[in-house]
């Protein structure tokens, strides 16, 4: 007889933006010529002085178990690094290390909501949100982005309506993936001010604080009641390009903190521990790391949003801040005659070699949309290569 597996493992879902890879991958070896637009990985080299300070750790015999939490050092600088960042006032009692950015989903969902609990996310957003939800037993609640003058802006009535039919918890990711959004000021100001007055737990996904390209960044942590409420996600991937080193942290109430480092006990024991000297080595160093990956980010951005507007039926936003695009590709549809922005996406795969996501890699869509959109990231393809991708696809749609 076969063993039953559990009924929760029906309700998990999975980051499908690896299931392109994957087919990308087939069709490489098969001798396809591929531009990999589809991952948010980095082919940026992590800053010396971190793989330096990572080496140097391993070899003082850093390559035991670490505090449950983290290394104190590194706590301690991040807790300085956010405070400033973010105009807070934090401790090192305000961070858990954790491996990855990831983990901090999951484990906030846990410590903040009950079975049945309704949380509000971003839809298309980062599809382990809605997976994380769902599989502790929690009602999600999408919210989406409409094409605003010059960049996708948050649909705050559907938002409203939705924390009057009792959201106990939002969570928020400026500095968006997939659409690259960025809240104005006015619009974090009015969806704090929401959450205040219908006292929800906020989790703020910052994993893209510091890829921006013009302005100064803001956390929604900063405003008036948020700080007491919001767990921030952190992670080393973007602005240090450690994608691969899986670290990152939860930051914010110790009352949320310390439930998510009992987590840590029981699900990893403790994040990799000469990883954490790197990083710290990151966060004390100069800028000039972090600064030469902006410059790299900037520059593909400008040529790739050029390039796609230059097709025809192609409309994108030149977004401030991550690594991502996404583009209405509508009109281009027509003109190829397909409805399935899945059939369009495999259409172009095959034919040009630009292997690129789709909304529907993003969660489930929303009732009433009629536009059709597509994921372009940058982060992990060199300009002549998005020169010689743009190209193929440029005359294959047109």
């Amino acid at each position: 007889m076969a063993q039953p597996i559990a009924e929760r493992m029906s309700r998990i879902g999975t980051e499908t933006a690896f299931a392109v890879s994957l087919e990308a991958s087939q069709l490489a070896r098969q001798g396809k010529k591929i531009y990999p637009f589809h991952l948010g990985d980095m082919n940026i080299i992590t800053p010396t002085n971190v793989m330096d300070a990572a080496v140097e750790a391993m070899k003082k015999g850093k390559t035991g178990y670490s505090p449950t939490a983290g290394i104190p050092e590194l706590r301690e600088a991040l807790a300085k690094d956010i405070s400033a960042s973010r105009k807070l006032n934090l401790t090192a009692d305000h961070v858990s290390i954790q491996p990855g950015g990831k983990p901090t989903i999951g484990k906030f969902i846990m410590v903040a909501m009950n079975p049945g609990d309704k949380v509000l996310y971003p839809n298309p957003g980062y599809p382990i949100y809605e997976s994380q939800i769902e599989f502790h037993g929690g009602v999600g609640m999408p919210y989406g982005y409409q094409e605003g003058k010059d960049g996708f802006i948050l649909d705050l009535k559907a938002i409203r309506k939705d924390m009057q039919a009792g959201a106990k918890i939002l969570i928020y990711n400026n500095y968006q993936n997939p659409t690259g959004a960025s809240s104005p000021k006015e619009e974090m100001e009015e969806l704090a001010r929401l959450a205040v007055k219908n006292d929800l737990s906020v989790l703020s996904d910052e994993a893209y604080f510091d890829i921006r390209y013009s302005g100064e960044p803001m956390s929604i942590a900063s405003l008036p009641g948020m700080a007491e409420r919001t767990v921030i996600l952190y992670t080393f991937s973007k602005k240090f390009a450690m994608t691969g080193w899986r670290l990152g942290a939860a930051v914010g109430p110790v009352k949320f903190i310390e439930h998510i480092s009992k987590i840590n006990v029981n699900d990893e024991s403790c994040s990799n521990h000469f990883i954490q000297y790197g990083a710290l080595a990151g966060l004390q160093g100069s800028n000039a790391g972090p600064d030469s990956i902006i410059a790299t980010l900037k520059e593909r951005r400008d040529v790739l949003v050029e390039r796609l507007n230059a097709i025809p039926g192609i409309k994108c936003f030149k977004p401030e801040a991550t690594f991502y695009l996404f583009p209405n590709v509508t009109g281009a549809m027509q003109r190829k005659g397909l409805k399935d922005v899945e059939e369009f996406r495999k259409l172009c795969l095959h034919e040009t070699g630009v292997s690129f996501c789709t909304r529907r890699h993003f969660g489930r869509p929303l009732p009433g949309e009629t536009q059709q959109y597509v994921r372009f990231a940058y982060s992990g393809i060199d300009v002549s290569q998005i020169n010689e991708g743009m190209a193929k696809l440029a005359e294959f749609l047109t």
